[in-house]
C-alpha cells in the first residue's frame, strides 16, 4: 500500500531546515567578511533554526537594508539587505531558478549560470559576424535600453506573472509558501527600513528617476539583492519570447535591459522600434530610452557591455 505524503494528510507543508543550510552555505561564499554575515555566522545554525521556524509559522519579517551610492561603473543607488533576508533570496531561487533556465532565452545573460558578459559579448559579436556572412555583406546593429529599469519595474505585473508562472512549473508541497515569500520580497519597501552609509550628499547628484526613494507606488527593485536580479530577468522574459519567437528575429541579445538586434535590413530595424516601445509599454510599462537609440552599419561598431565590437576585434570601452 503507498503511503500518502503528510502534506497530502492536511499537515502544513513547510520549508526544511536542510534547505536553509544549503542556502545559507550559498549565500556566505562571496560575503563571510561582511558585518552582518559574521555576526550571523557566530550562531548560524541556531539563526537557521529560527529563520526556518519563522517562516514556517508566517511570522517572517524581512529586516533593515543598508542604503549607499556606488560611482563605478555608473552612478547608482544599491540596498544591501540583512545577510538573513539574503538566505531567504537564496532559498527561493535554488527552488525556482532551475524552472527559469528551462524558460528563459539562450540570448538573455544576466545572472545565469555559464553566461554573464564575457558570454554576451562573444554572442553578439558571433551574430555580426554571420549575419555579414563574415563581413562581405552589409548589416545593421540596433542596440537600445530602457530608462530607469530597476526603478520601473511593475510589481503587480511582476508578481503576477511569477506567481501564475510558479503554481503552472513549480507544482510542489510548499508551493503556496514560495509564492508567499516571493511576494514579501517583491512588495516590501526598503526605503521604510533602512540605514544609509555614506553622507547624504552622496545622492545629490543622483537623478530622482534613479532612487527608490522616489519611485512610484508599485514600482522599483532594490538593486543589489539577487532576487532583484534573477526577477528583473523574469520580468522580461515575455519580451525576449516576443521577440524571438513572435517577431522571429534571430540574432538578438540582452543583458538586463540592453538589448542589441543586428539584421542585413536596416529599414527593417528602424521598423522594429515602434513594435518593440508598443510591446514593452502595453505588457510591461517599460519606456525605450529617447536618447539611446543606436542603429549604425556593423563597421562603425557597437559598445556593449562594457566593449566596443568592430570587425574582427573587440576593444575595451572608456
Amino acid at each position: 500500500m503507498l503511503e500518502i505524503p503528510l502534506w497530502k494528510r492536511g499537515n502544513k507543508p513547510k520549508i526544511e531546515l536542510k534547505e536553509l543550510f544549503q542556502a545559507y552555505f550559498e549565500c556566505r561564499k562571496n560575503k563571510r567578511n561582511i558585518a552582518n554575515a559574521l555576526a550571523f555566522e557566530v550562531d548560524y545554525e541556531s539563526n537557521l533554526a529560527q529563520l526556518c521556524e519563522e517562516i514556517n509559522n508566517g511570522i517572517y519579517k524581512i529586516g533593515r537594508s543598508i542604503a549607499f551610492i556606488l560611482d563605478k561603473p555608473v552612478k547608482r543607488e544599491i540596498f544591501a539587505a540583512d545577510f538573513r533576508d539574503r538566505v531567504v533570496h537564496h532559498l527561493i531561487i535554488g527552488k525556482i531558478n532551475h524552472l527559469f533556465e528551462k524558460q528563459f532565452i539562450h540570448d538573455s545573460y544576466s545572472c545565469r549560470i555559464d553566461k554573464g558578459t564575457h558570454f554576451g559579448i562573444q554572442r553578439i559579436n558571433k551574430f555580426i559576424r554571420q549575419c555579414s556572412l563574415n563581413y562581405t555583406k552589409d548589416c545593421y546593429i540596433l542596440k537600445l535600453d530602457l530608462q530607469v529599469f530597476f526603478m520601473s519595474i511593475n510589481k503587480n505585473i511582476l508578481f503576477a506573472n511569477l506567481e501564475q508562472f510558479i503554481k503552472e512549473k513549480y507544482q510542489q508541497a510548499d508551493t503556496e509558501l514560495i509564492i508567499k515569500l516571493c511576494k514579501q520580497i517583491i512588495y516590501y519597501d526598503p526605503t521604510k527600513n533602512c540605514t544609509t552609509k555614506g553622507s547624504k550628499s552622496d545622492w545629490d547628484d543622483l537623478p530622482e528617476t534613479k532612487s527608490l526613494f522616489h519611485s512610484k507606488p508599485n514600482c522599483g527593485l532594490p538593486i543589489g539583492n539577487l532576487t532583484s536580479q534573477v526577477f528583473a530577468n523574469f520580468y522580461m522574459d515575455t519580451f525576449d519570447h516576443f521577440v524571438k519567437h513572435d517577431l522571429k528575429i534571430r540574432y538578438y541579445g540582452r543583458y538586463v535591459d540592453d538589448f542589441v538586434i543586428v539584421h542585413e535590413d536596416k529599414e527593417y530595424l528602424k521598423s522594429l522600434i515602434p513594435k518593440l516601445s508598443e510591446f514593452l509599454q502595453s505588457e510591461l510599462k517599460a519606456i525605450i530610452h529617447p536618447k539611446k537609440i543606436y542603429l549604425q552599419h556593423y563597421s562603425k561598431g557597437v559598445k556593449f557591455l562594457g566593449t566596443v565590437i568592430l570587425p574582427n576585434r573587440i576593444y575595451i570601452a572608456n
